[in-house]
This record gives structure tokens, sequence and C-alpha cells, in this order.
């Protein structure tokens, strides 16, 4: 299928606009993603509809803890990825194509499909998810505009590496993305994943001006993007960029794919980042991957009363009416109904 957003260049090479990597590929070849490919000078999608995972999963999953808690969002994913993370979570799928030479698999599938098995299931969300849904966007966008028609919600879990090009199009049917902003040191971006953090950070603007619900994530690796600074620095970004209202998830690592000389995340890293967090003046920070741990709950940022309370992805106790604390009625942010 012929992809959106490339231009035509000169030797049958075209430049794709979809991401920040824009990718000069010559005839034959593929981008950067190993999913979008040059045949005869148009850029063709080899990912379309070719869906690697369909799940359901509760929305604090993604994670989203202000956007409908407790709702389920239907997840799915192709293969392939834009980033080359040394730590990717979901490498068997993310990785493929690059890591095994090339290859595309996965059940055909329209998106009308999608919407219908989202709307059986009682999912209030689709998510796209897993891998980096900009590489799929073609068939992401589609689903997106038959799911908006139908009354249900779309959100991205995404490294933020789209272009505003790919935001300007996608944004009118996006209700809400989880960002992950994986540290915030130039170095780290191109050693480990293979970006760069200021497109990151643009994408980021672009998301809160065109109106998308954010809420950002930072995976927490010793000795890499632990440092108090780095974190301080990190935190006042997101206060004076994104507003004091966004959520930040930190998240604990377990060693996986490349990076296998590091340990787990001490919990009291993350303790510690949370405070940082608070201290720079976010209201709402969250540790991640230590289910039972007091900083998986929301709590007031006028009154700290404790507005809901989760174990892992589990909501038992939801005291947030109209957007409001429900014991002093301070407004808090987020996409409750």
């Amino acid at each position: 299928m012929e992809a959106l957003l490339f231009e035509k260049l000169d030797d049958r090479k075209v430049r794709c606009a979809l991401c920040s990597h824009r990718c000069v590929i010559v005839d034959g070849t593929r981008g950067i993603c190993h999913v979008r490919e040059n045949k005869g000078g148009v850029l063709h999608t080899l990912v379309y509809g070719r869906l690697i995972a369909q799940h359901i999963d509760p929305i604090e999953k993604k994670p989203l803890y202000h956007f409908l808690p407790g709702s389920l969002s239907y997840s799915i994913a192709t293969v392939g990825c834009n980033f080359r993370c040394r730590f990717c979570q979901n490498a068997e799928i993310a990785q493929l194509p690059t890591d095994h030479g090339g290859t595309i698999v996965g059940d055909m599938v329209k998106p009308e499909q999608i919407v219908k098995a989202a709307e059986k299931a009682g999912c209030r969300s689709i998510s796209y998810t897993y891998t980096e849904p900009t590489i799929f966007f073609e068939f992401a966008l589609e689903t997106a505009q038959i799911a908006r028609s139908r009354g249900i919600r779309n959100v991205f879990v995404t490294n933020g590496y789209m272009t505003a090009e790919a935001l300007g199009v996608i944004a009118p049917v996006l209700d809400a993305a989880n960002v992950d902003l994986k540290a915030f040191t130039r170095r780290y971006y191109k050693d480990l994943c293979g970006g760069k953090l200021e497109h990151v950070q643009e994408t980021l603007r672009n998301m809160k001006s065109a109106g998308v619900f954010v809420e950002v994530t930072t995976l927490i690796v010793p000795g890499l993007n632990d440092d108090p600074h780095e974190l301080k620095a990190l935190a006042e970004f997101l206060v004076h960029d994104l507003g004091p209202g966004t959520p930040w998830h930190i998240s604990r690592f377990h060693p996986t794919y490349r990076l296998t000389d590091r340990p787990p995340t001490p919990v009291q890293t993350l303790r510690a980042a949370r405070e940082i967090g608070l201290a720079a003046g976010l209201k709402y920070v969250y540790t991640g991957n230590v289910p039972g741990d007091a900083g998986e709950n929301t709590f007031c940022p006028a009154c700290s009363a404790t507005l809901v309370e989760r174990w892992g992805f589990q909501v038992s106790k939801l005291q947030i009416e109209e957007g409001c604390c429900s014991k002093c009625g301070a407004v808090i942010e987020g996409v409750w109904k």
C-alpha cells in the first residue's frame, strides 16, 4: 500500500516525513523502521493491517492514570520500530524486522474489524501500542477515524518521534498519548535509542498545543539516567513546557534485550525520583512496575486526599467527581468520563 507523508526526489529516491529521522530512501530499500520501502520511487508501507498483537488491556497498563481510569482499551500493534533502544521491552516484535533480515509477519485485519472487536469487548478506547504506532500510521489513522465516529477514544503509546506533519494528520482523532521521555540528555538518546532528545520535546509541546491529553513515562536505568540533577531538569521541563498537571510515570527497569549488565532499578531510586518531580512542581508523579507501592495512587494536590487507589493495573478506589476532588473540590487534570 502506498504510504502517506513522503516526498519524491531525484533518481527515484524518496524522503519520508512520517518520523523525525526523515529518511532519504533509495529505490528498493527501506527506512530505519524497516517497514516502509521505496518501490520504484514510491514509498510503501509493508505493515498495513498486518497485526502482530491484539489484546484487551486495562488503560492503566499503557500507562494512563488520568484517562478513563478503570476502563478497558483494545490494544494493537504491527512489527517494527524507528528506535533501536538497547533496553527494548518488546524487542521480539518491535525489533523483529531489524534483527531478522526485514521479516514482516502478522495477521491481516481491517480497521472496521478492530473497531467492532473493541465494541464487542466493551472497550472505551483503542490503543496503538507495544511497538511504535507511528510506523503503522496509515492503519492507525483509518482505524482511529472509524473509532472516533463510533464514540471510541484513541490512544498512542509512543516514543514521540513523529513529525509535526504526522501529528497534524492524526491529532483530530487522537484523544490521549503516553509519551516515553526516555532521559534528558542528548548522549543517552544517541547512544541507547538512536534518536534525538529535541525532537521528542518538540512532539510533546505540539501534542499539548493540539489538545491531545498527555502523560509521560521515563524508564529509570541505574547509572544511565538516574542522576538527580538530570531528573530535576526533566521534571522542570514538564512543568514549564507541558504544565504542572502533566502526570509523570517513573518506571522500574529490568535487564532485557541488549542491556543486561544493569541491575533492576532499586525501589528507593524510584521513590527519590518521585520526590524530585513533586519538588519541581509536578502535581502527579507515579512509580511504575512496583505493584503495591503508594506511588501508584493519585492524591489530591490541594488536600492530599487519596482519590484513586491502584494495585498494578487494577483500580480499587475512585473518588473524582466531575473532574474534581470529592473531598475539597480541587480540579484534577485528566479525562474522567
